[in-house]
């Protein structure tokens, strides 16, 4: 599943709805520039794409194509799109748009021991404002299989009341 957002009925969104389809690519800080420069506000018609810089590349299960610079690229097949209303019921001109993976291409240049290494792509993340961060570091963690498993020793509780 992925979804992403918009603050107003930009192009994105309605041609996900014409379609039905859309491809996730993933922002990288290599492409930071040219994702930047496809936010601008293009009049309906322009190929944000192309006036980045980018190529478009096909896809096998969607007809939209995706970007052939991305490291990772996820096709989806549109599923809703949920309009944001604030605690009164109004409308806030924010839209949530939902889709389901069917297929995916990765750089087999972020593959280690069968697993994406996903730092490795250093893939950005909006913030607020003007603001981004980049991945440069993961770690993993094992979800517990039970609750049993969450158990925190005696010594760590008690070093956690003493500190």
């Amino acid at each position: 599943m992925v979804m992403f957002a918009s603050e107003s009925r930009k192009d994105s969104l309605e041609f996900v709805e014409e379609t039905k389809e859309f491809v996730c690519n993933l922002a990288t800080w290599d492409l930071r520039e040219q994702m930047n420069h496809t936010s601008a506000p293009y009049p309906r018609g322009v190929n944000e794409l192309t006036e980045a810089g980018l190529t478009p590349a096909p896809c096998r299960l969607v007809k939209v194509p995706r970007v052939a610079e991305a490291p990772c690229a996820l096709e989806c097949k549109w599923l809703q799109t949920v309009e944001l209303k604030d605690v009164d019921g109004r409308s806030m001109d924010g839209w949530v748009v939902f889709g389901q993976v069917v297929g995916v291409h990765i750089d087999e240049r972020y593959i280690r021991n069968g697993l994406l290494d996903t730092a490795a792509m250093k893939p950005i993340a909006r913030g607020g404002y003007h603001d981004y961060s980049v991945l440069t570091e993961s770690f993993t963690m094992r979800r517990p299989a039970s609750v049993a498993d969450t158990a925190v020793p005696a010594a760590a509780r008690e070093a956690a009341k003493a500190g």
